[in-house]
């Protein structure tokens, strides 16, 4: 059994319409845009979702990505202020922000901007120095940036950044910073030593300054401490001669009482004898041959004898009263 030439034909025509229209729906991803021509011309420019096109007369001609992108631009020779050849490579980061402009405002972008950016570089280095491109890094950054950012608004593209990659001076300018900076390396080693030095000299002598200070007032605590214990030394030698004094003289007090009493016990002994006068002649005589017999170089004798007796007499007769 065969088949005819008219289904055959039907289903060819059904697979080229399905093919056909699923040709035509096209879903724009995140951060892209597609660039649509109608026979030829610009016609619009998709954003980011499901899109249809005319067959045949609808065309996306580009796709662009709304991402920031990074181009690494090689390096490039630029010649100084003081006529120093040397090498900058740069980093660009950059934006597009109008994808009709991108498409249609320039051939090449990428290459626009890396020329654009070689002629901006060589602008600004060439007012400058080797000492100020070497340190003005920043400088020239703000200043390729605003050139850079103004120059591309016509491509449609956002320049937010640049940056100055490497900066290679001739090898013999390199040997020479080296060695300058060799220089300077020991130059501030030996203000550093010396620095030490002086401040290790100044606390060696702040040192010995504050250990005589101490010394001083330790020889000045040891003096006062010294003459405060000698007289504390000299008033208890002071108190303790005093009380001795005063202990010697109630001594000799009390031993003149005893001996007065002894004496008053004496006397009232010999009143209660009541020695007859002979007794009386005969101690007189004996006190006075003791008394002969004393140091004395001089004796006084009494003319009368009896008047010793006598005497001795009177004396009895005045402890009786008493």
């Amino acid at each position: 059994m065969g088949f005819g030439i008219g289904p055959i034909l039907g289903i060819f025509v059904i697979v080229v319409l399905v093919v056909l229209i699923a040709s035509c729906i096209n879903v724009v991803r995140q951060a892209n845009a597609y660039i649509v021509e109608r026979l030829g011309s610009y016609h619009s420019t998709w954003g980011v979702g499901l899109h249809f096109k005319l067959p045949v007369i609808d065309k996306v001609i580009k796709k662009v990505s709304l991402k920031e992108q990074v181009a690494d631009f090689p390096p490039q020779p630029v010649i100084t202020k003081d006529n120093v050849t040397m090498r900058i490579d740069t980093v660009l980061f950059y934006q597009i922000t109008d994808p009709k402009l991108y498409t249609y405002g320039v051939e090449n972008p990428i290459a626009a901007i890396e020329n654009l950016t070689a002629t901006t570089l060589r602008n600004i280095i060439g007012d400058l120095e080797l000492d100020q491109t070497l340190t003005s890094r920043e400088t020239i950054n703000s200043k390729m940036r605003a050139t850079l950012d103004e120059a591309t608004d016509p491509w449609g593209i956002k320049v937010n950044r640049v940056e100055l990659k490497n900066i290679m001076p001739p090898m013999a300018i390199q040997e020479a910073m080296e060695k300058q900076m060799k220089a300077e390396r020991e130059r501030r080693e030996q203000i550093i030593r010396a620095e030490g030095e002086k401040k290790s000299a100044v606390l060696v002598s702040e040192g010995q300054k504050e250990a005589k200070i101490l010394k001083a007032e330790a020889d000045k605590t040891a003096a006062i401490l010294n003459a405060e214990a000698e007289k504390q030394a000299a008033i208890l030698a002071a108190e303790a001669e005093r009380e001795a004094r005063i202990k010697r003289a109630e001594g000799e007090a009390e031993a003149i009482k005893k001996v007065q009493q002894a004496n008053a016990e004496g006397i009232k002994m010999i009143n209660e004898a009541a020695p007859s006068e002979a007794v009386l002649t005969i101690k007189s005589l004996d006190a006075f041959a003791k008394a002969a017999d004393g140091q004395s170089t001089k004796i006084i004798v009494p003319s009368d004898i009896a008047g010793v007796a006598g005497l001795v007499a009177a004396i009895k007769e005045t402890a009786k009263n008493d």
